[in-house]
């Protein structure tokens, strides 16, 4: 059984990840480490009390974006295998873990996005853009995101060519939603995902913990786990 601790549990997508680790039959949530959970078996007010109970084999990380990079260097020197969902992190910060992950004893995994379908997403938009002129990015989300743009959309950019701009929306019930349009000569393509609710990211959460433990160093993105890319 994989060991799991899950940073931000009381969180919507917190209290996703530990339906879906629970309802996977290879891995158990060890540690729930959030501030706002109460005194239950298992969980935790912060990192640093749950590390000094015990060390889970992965730890993932949906908190905010103040904290996560001090959560991930934290797990990984302590030999914690690190899953990020929390968006908002630095090229700089990226380059710290890197270098963490790849001097240390454990490995990382960051992806702006766990949905198969917004992977396969990116993955067209960069296609797409090697032969269509120009595009633009239109990212929705709900109201309480904090970053925007959103890391889907900025990763999606940078594999793109041709510099797309992006525009964000910030609605109340909106969930997760990303419009790629792509402008050639007399046509356009539009390429679009939808997460319906927290629950479309779940598959991609539970591959990135089985994946993490074998992949040294860093991992950018699901695209690697999913197409063995790098």
């Amino acid at each position: 059984m994989i060991e799991v601790c899950v940073s931000g549990a009381a969180g919507r997508m917190g209290q996703a990840v530990v339906g879906a680790v629970g309802r996977a039959q290879d891995m158990r949530v060890t540690m729930a480490v959030d501030p706002a959970l109460g005194e239950a078996p298992g969980s935790y007010p912060d990192l640093d009390t749950a590390l000094a109970a015990g060390t889970p084999e992965v730890m993932v990380d949906f908190t905010i974006p103040d904290t996560v990079f001090a959560n991930a260097r934290q797990a990984l020197s302590a030999g914690v295998h690190v899953v990020v969902g929390t968006t908002g992190l630095s090229d700089d910060q990226v380059g710290e873990l890197r270098e963490l992950a790849e001097g240390g004893r454990a490995n990382a995994l960051i992806a702006p996005n766990f949905a198969v379908g917004a992977v396969l997403l990116m993955r067209f938009a960069a296609e797409a853009s090697r032969h269509m002129a120009k595009a633009e990015i239109i990212e929705l989300h709900h109201d309480r995101k904090l970053d925007a743009p959103s890391g889907t959309a900025l990763r999606t950019a940078a594999l793109m060519e041709g510099d797309p701009v992006i525009h964000s929306v910030r609605l109340p019930g909106l969930v997760a939603h990303q419009e790629v349009i792509l402008g050639g000569h007399d046509e356009t393509l539009t390429i679009r995902h939808d997460s319906l609710s927290r629950e479309s990211f779940m598959p991609g959460v539970v591959l990135a913990v089985r994946a993490v433990r074998t992949r040294p160093g860093l991992t950018l993105g699901l695209e690697p786990v999913l197409f063995g890319d790098g």
